[in-house]
């Protein structure tokens, strides 16, 4: 495959979910690290930077999912998931909805004037964290980085 082939670089059957799903990934987890910081040093703008990149990442979301769905349609052709693509489908739903809620929980917070973030976000961001790596890890045996 010629790499500047437009063609098959975007029509590729999994390249969109591959690309995409970087995204997120790096959005979420700088904006739990400017989260951590933000609330550490109290510095608001921290904080501010951390509810775009929760925001970025939660839109993100939506388009690695789907490609990852079209990859399993176009690739599998829908045929049962079993093993590691099961693992990674299951761990990337439910990483997807953490972001989603992490996303929510400062959402509700930059709305609300003299709110406060719950302490308690705090764990559902590691926990998240480390799903969101979980995903990523199983995904890297899919696409033959860890073979």
């Amino acid at each position: 495959m010629n790499p500047f082939d437009w063609k098959s670089v975007l029509l590729a059957k999994h390249a969109q979910h591959v690309v995409l799903i970087h995204f997120p990934i790096a959005l979420f987890i700088a904006a739990v690290g400017l989260d951590l910081i933000g609330q550490w040093s109290r510095n608001k703008s921290l904080l501010q930077a951390a509810y775009y990149n929760f925001t970025l990442a939660a839109a993100f979301v939506f388009p690695a999912v789907a490609t990852g769905l079209a990859a399993w349609q176009w690739q599998l052709e829908g045929q049962h998931l079993k093993g590691v693509l099961l693992y990674h489908l299951v761990s990337g739903v439910f990483s997807g909805v953490l972001i989603l809620v992490t996303w929510w929980i400062h959402f509700r917070a930059q709305r609300r004037p003299n709110s406060t973030l719950p302490r308690w976000r705090i764990v559902l961001e590691f926990i998240a964290v480390l799903l969101v790596g979980l995903t990523g890890h199983l995904g890297s045996f899919l696409s033959g980085v860890n073979t």
